[in-house]
């Protein structure tokens, strides 16, 4: 190994298993930092010598279990991103960040499919789906522009995984997180989006009837190029943010369009006469500062978040979504998103995958934020707006957005023929599920 390998009682062992959710832990029986392909070719024969389940971990935005008795693949050192400007691609390596990629491709004009936060996984990410709040109305899942993975599979083999070589298991892991294998490097396709018209304008909470209103009848009318979600924040006494939102109830609507600004001054002129704004950051930026849009914590914290998809949201699922959020409701929720799908996200790329989402128009997101003592408090203050909307709940799930105790709800978050084919497929190539510390899918019997 070139990398590191620690036991629990090593140094360096409680820095490698932290991740950025607080409430979870992880306790493995070893951690590998491997630095190269055949780092994680060794460590993945080593958990099959010894017949230990394997977790891989960037920044653990998203864990399922504790890892007890397995073995921890840490990927951050692996994180080279590698741009071809002619090409418009990126290849970059199992541990980089979408900051990393952000930061390349936009010194050449060139733009990724990236998630709202700058610290997430790009690998986790893109083979959970990605769902862009950027450019993903316009182009699709961030896994339907992946040319390419290089994957270490449970006998230890490294491949390279593209639509010719191994098109079955090319199609499983885009979409299906991480039930295959070992990521150790993906190639993907590149935009040229050098500036977004893009921000937030933010609302007294109290007009957040009137402001979700406007925005879903506002919604149909917008192309492609313009990407929208709709959160209702309850925001803690922070000193970094601005004055009028520190402590506040507000409403947010997210906005990032890929056109000129008079185009986009036009377009959202509707949403800023809604109802007077406490803060509007809608401008013509760089791409480079999309993190700004959404302005998410870098930092880790201690929360709980699950979603659901909506098949519709009509007047009664607004009214019922006022009630369980609003300004009447004694929800202790500090986020519950709405985000807005459509356009190329229902599409089939050209290369078909295993995302399971296409075809429903919304995604909705509820987050609390307490310590691990509060964990059955926070996961009934979701529940409770999440299972408030079920009357107009879609039957698929965004894998990126799956809690841990839905860890056992697989088949239901593909649907019956999709899991078949998972199941066959995840036979062939982990027959004795050694990577199964995730929303698993059981090897076909």
């Amino acid at each position: 190994m070139a990398g590191a390998v620690l036991l629990p009682d090593d140094a360096g062992y409680d820095a490698e298993r932290a991740v950025f959710n607080l409430n979870h832990e992880l306790v493995p029986a070893v951690i590998v930092v491997p630095e190269s392909a055949a780092d994680v070719q060794s460590a993945v024969v080593f958990a099959a010598e010894q017949h230990r389940p394997v977790l891989v971990k960037t920044t653990g935005h998203q864990i399922v279990g504790t890892a007890h008795g397995a073995v921890v693949i840490a990927t951050h050192r692996m994180n080279d991103v590698t741009i071809d400007a002619a090409g418009r691609t990126a290849r970059v390596g199992a541990g980089a960040i979408w900051a990393e990629v952000v930061k390349e491709a936009t010194k050449v004009g060139l733009a990724p499919l990236n998630g709202s936060n700058p610290t997430v996984g790009v690998t986790g990410y893109t083979l959970g789906g990605g769902l862009s709040p950027t450019l993903g109305r316009s182009h699709g899942y961030a896994a339907d522009h992946v040319r390419s993975l290089d994957v270490v599979t449970a006998d230890g083999q490294l491949r390279h995984v593209d639509a010719t070589s191994e098109p079955d298991l090319f199609w499983a892991m885009r979409g299906n997180k991480g039930n295959f294998g070992v990521v150790t490097a993906l190639e993907f396709d590149l935009f040229p989006v050098p500036r977004l018209y893009g921000g937030g304008i933010y609302y007294p909470g109290e007009r957040m009837a009137d402001v979700l209103r406007a925005w879903t009848d506002w919604l149909p009318s917008t192309p492609e190029t313009m990407v929208s979600s709709f959160a209702v924040l309850r925001l803690p006494p922070y000193p970094e943010l601005p004055e009028v939102l520190s402590g506040s109830f507000a409403v947010a609507v997210r906005i990032a369009y890929n056109g000129t600004a008079e185009d986009g001054e036009r377009l959202v002129a509707p949403l800023r006469a809604v109802a007077p704004a406490l803060i509007d950051t809608v401008a013509d930026m760089p791409y480079a500062n999309v993190a700004s849009i959404h302005n998410e914590p870098t930092d880790p914290l201690p929360y709980y978040e699950r979603s659901i998809t909506l098949r519709e949201f009509p007047v009664e699922a607004q009214d019922t979504l006022v009630e369980l959020v609003g300004p009447g409701s004694e929800t202790a929720l500090a986020m519950a998103e709405l985000r807005a799908l459509g356009g190329a996200w229902d599409r089939e790329p050209a290369v078909p995958n295993s995302v399971a989402t296409r075809g429903l128009p919304y995604v909705l997101l509820g987050v609390a934020v307490g310590p691990i003592e509060q964990e059955r408090q926070l996961k009934g203050t979701v529940a409770e707006v999440l299972d408030g909307m079920k009357p107009w709940q879609g039957d698929r799930r965004v894998v990126n957005n799956l809690a841990p105790e839905e860890a056992a709800d697989s088949a239901a978050i593909y649907g019956p023929e999709r899991y078949a084919r998972l199941a066959s497929i995840k036979k062939r190539y982990d027959p004795t599920n050694m990577f199964r510390i995730n929303h698993n899918v059981v090897p076909a019997a």
